[in-house]
Formats: structure tokens, C-alpha cells, sequence
């Protein structure tokens, strides 16, 4: 059997945002650049930002053994018991290692009072739809689209005011666990 990698959390400080930016739009920018032939950063810095002083948010180097190989920004609201995975990426050079759900199961472990997880992923992020569906066990519970759009995301437009690829369509998931 295959040894689970021990994933590991270092705080993202404001030194290191600018690079933690460039690695997560690294990560992000191959599907988008893979299904659009555009390869623009995305998110766009300042949204990554934004999400970064947010209330109640928390934002993570992932290391194993030390080194960096992911990142994710999550918002925890402990009363309520909910958390949201705001955004989240593994280096592509360290993708099908198992990884992404060693890290999604440190994350789990890390906050044991959320029980409902929420997320988001694009429409046409299949390898994401996969990983939360038939991996984490997150479940699909809302289609987003141009007739029916989140009612809390303005529609994201790149600088040119174009709307940015894949925002315009994506599914929403929830995973709850035993309280």
C-alpha cells in the first residue's frame, strides 16, 4: 500500500503573497490555457488579494518535508461550523502523486469543527470535478451559468472588460461531515 504524504501548513505572510500569486495563477492558467488558448494569470492578483485580508480567512503554503507544493486560501467560520475552499492548487509538476488529497485531508483534520466544506471549480475543470467528487467527497449541489448566475460574484472581467474564461459557468459543491 502507498505510503500517504504527510501534508504540512506554513502561513502565507505578506512577503511572501506576491510569489504565493505567481504560483497559484501558475497552477491555474493550465486548464484555462488548455481548453481557451489563453494564458493570461488567473485569478487576477488583486482578487487573490482581496481574498487574502478578507475576514475570517486563512492562507497556506502546503509543504511536504518542508518544501513548498502547494497553496490554498480558506475562510473558516468556526460558530457556524462551515468553511470554504476559496481557492486551492498544487504545483503541476507534483500533480497524480496524491497530494492534492493528502492536503485536502490535512485540511480536514486541521479544522474538525467545519462540518459543511464548500467550494467552486469551472465547468470544464473535469480533472477538479473528479478530484472533489470521487476523491474528497464533496457533492455537486448548484450549476451556475448565464441563466442562473451566483447571486454573491459579480461576473469577473479581465482588463480588457472581457469576462474571464470558465467564470461564467461553474459548479458549486458542498461536502458535510459527521458533527
Amino acid at each position: 500500500m502507498t505510503e500517504v504524504p504527510k501534508i504540512t501548513f506554513a502561513p502565507v505572510t505578506p512577503a511572501d503573497l506576491p510569489q504565493f500569486i505567481k504560483d497559484l495563477q501558475g497552477a491555474f492558467v493550465l486548464a484555462v490555457e488548455e481548453k481557451f488558448g489563453r494564458s493570461e494569470p488567473i485569478p487576477a492578483s488583486e482578487e487573490v488579494e482581496e481574498s487574502f485580508h478578507a475576514p475570517n480567512t486563512e492562507t497556506y503554503h502546503l509543504l511536504l518535508h518542508g518544501q513548498r507544493v502547494g497553496g490554498v486560501v480558506l475562510t473558516i467560520h468556526p460558530r457556524r461550523r462551515r468553511g470554504s475552499l476559496d481557492l486551492f492548487f498544487i504545483d503541476p509538476a507534483r500533480h497524480s502523486q496524491g497530494l492534492g488529497l493528502a492536503a485536502w485531508q490535512a485540511i480536514e483534520a486541521r479544522y474538525p469543527e467545519v462540518t459543511l466544506w464548500e467550494t467552486a471549480t469551472p465547468y470544464f475543470e473535469e480533472r477538479n470535478i473528479h478530484f472533489y467528487v470521487n476523491k474528497c467527497g464533496f457533492h455537486i449541489v448548484e450549476f451556475f451559468h448565464d441563466r442562473h448566475r451566483d447571486p454573491h460574484l459579480p461576473l469577473p472581467r479581465d482588463q480588457a472588460g472581457e469576462t474571464d474564461p470558465g467564470t461564467e459557468a461553474f459548479f458549486r459543491f458542498e461536502k458535510v461531515l459527521p458533527s
